[in-house]
């Protein structure tokens, strides 16, 4: 953005020299015809007056030799013409039309007028011609043909001095400039690295450093103030609503576990032989302890997705075949109990830069999810793989999985597929794993493999 801007600036200076410069060069070139139109002129007319005698009295002789020298001297052909065009004397010969406009309009008495701007790019000499007048009666007239190459040259020189006066403009703008743009996007530059540090501190749970350090215009140094405010706003109401969660699951647990033992003593006591109770008590009686379950399960859920938002992650090497042999053996006994496999594939000796605890709320969230819905004897596959120099983890089942519409919106809380409703669970498992994999560093991919279920892979950076 520094760049930008400083290229803005420099654009904008360069537009203000040049906006000055172009009438400066024209006033330059102007001020340079004026000065030889007014010097040769001035000779224009010296050798009128001389040409009056030679008009009068046919004495040319003199004045040729005096136009001779003049062109001797300053390489500027000169001549004089009677009142018919005729050529009297001259310092070359034939050195120019005599029908040519300026030599007409001074045989009928006018003077010349200033010529339009030389520019360097033309090389047509500048002819001048004057009236010989000999009491008051127009007899000829003076000519001068002269080359404008002092004028162009004059013009290249001003305009090299405006060209380098404007670079030299140009640099200093942009020197000064430098230190004014640092001094405006300080506090854009603290807020774009503030917000990835903000952003990082919410998701840990940890407070918001605060991005504003007094530099830049009183503007942006407010808006710094405010959006330290917002952060600390923004943390607080996230720290607010995870120890709102964790409090509420604690101790909405105790109630919920002496409720049980409740129906369950209930359930005892409808069983007891001799025991009359309507059925339809012993209907309502199930349903009370499967809703209670399905209860404890949504605020374990709960738990552990405030768990894995709410500690800050401690990333460290991490060797990936001990994480997975000890989840593998954790979740080995559930899957034998639903006619499931376990199978660990992929090479061994990896090493991943992650989060430890959060690696494992991750697979125990996954595990948990495919051990769900994989249906009996089939295989869960738990394969390793080095992808472009990450670590990836994936947990594959064989179940019916979901639509391909449905992957965006699979690690959303409390989301399940419509396929999947009249199963247990509580919508929270992919959306723990999700959150899990982040705060250790990672992401979460989920795809539908070939041959149907659910592929759900966990990349990590390598160590």
């Amino acid at each position: 953005m520094r760049a930008r801007l400083l290229v803005v600036f420099s654009v904008l200076v360069g537009l203000l020299v040049l906006g000055l410069g172009v009438p400066l060069a024209g006033a330059t070139a102007a001020a340079d015809t004026s000065r030889l139109f007014a010097d040769r002129l001035g000779d224009t007319t010296r050798f009128a007056a001389l040409a009056q005698r030679a008009v009068t009295d046919d004495e040319t002789g003199p004045l040729t030799a005096e136009l001779a020298r003049y062109d001797e001297v300053y390489g500027i052909p000169a001549m004089i013409l009677d009142r018919d065009g005729r050529v009297l004397a001259a310092s070359r010969p034939a050195p120019l039309d005599p029908t040519a406009a300026r030599v007409l309009l001074a045989l009928v008495g006018q003077r010349s007028e200033p010529p339009d701007v030389i520019w360097p790019w033309d090389t047509a000499p500048l002819l001048l011609a004057e009236p010989v007048l000999v009491g008051g009666e127009v007899r000829g007239a003076a000519v001068t043909v002269s080359p404008t190459w002092p004028a162009r040259a004059a013009t290249l020189r001003g305009w090299a001095l405006l060209a380098a006066a404007g670079m030299v403009a140009l640099g200093l703008a942009a020197a000064a400039a430098l230190p004014l743009v640092r001094w405006i996007l300080a506090p854009v530059e603290s807020l774009d690295a503030g917000t990835a540090r903000v952003a990082a501190a919410v998701r840990a749970g940890r407070g918001a450093e605060p991005v504003g350090d007094g530099r830049g215009p009183p503007e942006l140094r407010r808006l710094r103030r405010h959006f330290d405010q917002m952060a600390a706003g923004v943390t607080h109401a996230l720290e607010s609503q995870r120890s709102f969660v964790a409090d509420a699951g604690h101790q909405l647990r105790n109630p919920l576990t002496a409720l049980r033992l409740r129906l369950q003593n209930v359930g005892a006591a409808l069983a007891e032989p001799g025991a009359r109770v309507d059925e339809s008590l012993r209907d309502e009686h199930a349903a009370a302890l499967e809703e209670t379950d399905r209860l404890t399960e949504v605020l374990d859920g709960l738990l552990a997705l405030a768990r894995a938002e709410g500690r800050p992650p401690e990333r460290a090497p991490m060797r990936v075949d001990p994480v997975l042999t000890e989840r593998v053996d954790v979740w080995d006994v559930l899957a034998g109990h639903e006619g499931l496999r376990l199978v660990r594939r992929g090479p061994t000796g990896l090493v991943a830069q992650a989060d430890l605890d959060s690696v494992v709320a991750v697979l125990d969230a996954v595990l948990d999810n495919a051990l769900k819905y994989a249906p009996p004897g089939t295989e869960v596959e738990i394969a390793t793989a080095r992808v472009e120099g990450d670590v990836e983890i994936a947990v594959r089942d064989h179940g019916v999985g979901i639509d391909p519409d449905e992957l965006a919106r699979a690690t959303d809380r409390f989301w399940r597929s419509p396929t999947q409703r009249g199963r247990d669970g509580s919508g929270l498992g992919l959306a723990i794993a999700a959150r899990a994999a982040e705060r250790c560093g990672g992401e979460l991919r989920l795809d539908l493999p070939e041959g149907g279920g659910l592929r759900v892979a966990l990349r990590l950076a390598g160590a």
